[in-house]
This record gives structure tokens, C-alpha cells and sequence, in this order.
């Protein structure tokens, strides 16, 4: 494998890690292998450092397909915690409220879910990348500022459930969709339809284009490709 001339690597990113962790872990190995102080080494789409799953990585040359590859259908599989609320709409911060969920069925989700597929305006969470004058928005949500983000256009392929679990309120589902689609803002408009409010408890990127899990390696598999590279 040539790293400078360019490969594209998929990771299974670790729980807790940043999508910049994975990329700072895969050009420091490669930069030691190597011999070299440089490498150019980005990633195809941030991954929220509470899920895990494909994280696609991109070296040397390879590094001007990002753009492209960015805009490629994502799939993944996510866990809701219903009748609660967290401000970052996962486990990052605590529950801010709770609601009642003795209204909730089965049949109540399975008519409420297809209301989300198709073309969606979707507001960003405030713990996010997105730009806010030139400043990402979970930077001023964690400085307790006031963050007023614009509504973005984009697509549910699909969207289904996996499985409901009536007692605990958790609800697992299936989500196909475009670049740019927040799977914490799903659970969080999820919850508004269904009245309870919502948030994240697992998240997991199973796809990314034509890359799936099974394409993905892990660091101490990493280290040995280079290794017998």
C-alpha cells in the first residue's frame, strides 16, 4: 500500500473517540512508519464521539476524493431513550426533563416513523460542527451562549424499527439518509411527535456509500497492516 501516493482506509471508530482522533491516530502511526514529519491524512464525515461504527479515512492523494465522498448516503442504527431530554440530545449531557410515556404504543410509533421519510427540514443540534460566524456551535453551547441554528434540507432513504422495548421506553431504529442528516436531531424531532421528548443512547454508522462494517478495521489491525506493510 502506497500512503503518500494515497489509500482510503475504513475504521470502526472507537466509543468516546472524535473523528479527529481517528485521523490524528492514523497520521501519527503512518508518519513514524514512514520516516516523515507530513502526511496529508482527512476524514469523509464527522462521527459524534458518543457513536461508534465507519469512519473512512483518506491519505496522501486520496485526500482530494473527500469532497466527494462526503456527499455519499450514510446508514445507521440508533437507540432512543424515550420520555427524557439531554441540551446535546445524547448521553453528553444530563437529562434537562422528563415526560409521560403511558400513551405510547407500538402502533403509535409504527404510524408516527414514515412521517419522516423523504425530503425534511431539520434543525442542527447546538452541540454541533456547524458554523455559527465563523465559530462551531457546540464551542458557544458549551460557554452557555445562545445559539440560533437555520433549518437544512436533506433526505431519509429509509427509516424503520428495529425494536421497542415497552417497558424500559427504548426504541431502536434503522435510518438510511443523506450527508449533512444528524441522527440526534431525528431522536429529538421523534420525540416531539410523539410527545415525550427523547435522546440518544446508542449510536452506530454501519454504512458509509459502498463501505460497510465489514470493510472497517480497528488500530491494533491498523498497526499490523502498516507494520507488514
Amino acid at each position: 500500500m502506497d500512503f503518500v501516493e494515497g489509500e482510503i482506509i475504513a475504521f470502526d471508530k472507537p466509543y468516546r473517540w472524535t473523528s479527529f482522533d481517528v485521523v490524528g491516530k492514523a497520521r501519527w502511526l503512518l508518519c513514524h512508519k514512514l520516516g516523515v514529519k507530513k502526511l496529508k491524512v482527512g476524514h469523509t464525515g464527522t462521527l459524534d464521539p458518543l457513536a461508534t461504527g465507519v469512519v473512512v479515512v483518506c491519505t496522501g492523494k486520496k485526500t482530494k476524493l473527500i469532497d466527494e465522498l462526503q456527499n455519499h448516503t450514510k446508514e445507521y442504527v440508533a437507540t432512543l431513550q424515550l420520555g427524557a431530554t439531554t441540551p446535546s440530545f445524547d448521553l453528553e449531557k444530563p437529562i434537562d426533563q422528563t415526560y409521560p410515556t403511558n400513551h405510547i404504543t407500538r402502533a403509535l410509533i409504527d404510524e408516527m416513523i414514515p412521517q419522516f421519510l423523504g425530503e425534511q427540514w431539520q434543525v442542527p443540534p447546538m452541540f454541533s460542527a456547524v458554523k455559527v460566524e465563523g465559530k462551531r456551535a457546540y464551542k458557544l453551547a458549551r460557554k452557555g451562549e445562545d445559539v440560533e441554528l437555520k433549518p437544512k434540507l436533506l433526505v431519509i432513504d429509509a427509516i424503520d424499527v428495529v425494536a421497542f422495548d415497552a417497558e424500559k421506553m427504548q426504541l431502536v431504529i434503522h435510518v438510511v439518509c443523506s450527508k449533512g442528516t444528524y441522527i440526534r436531531a431525528l431522536a429529538r424531532d421523534i420525540g416531539n411527535k410523539l410527545g415525550s421528548g427523547a435522546h440518544l443512547i446508542a449510536l452506530r454508522r454501519t454504512r458509509v456509500g459502498d463501505i460497510t462494517l465489514d470493510h472497517c478495521i480497528n488500530f491494533e489491525q491498523f498497526e499490523q497492516l502498516i507494520a507488514n506493510n
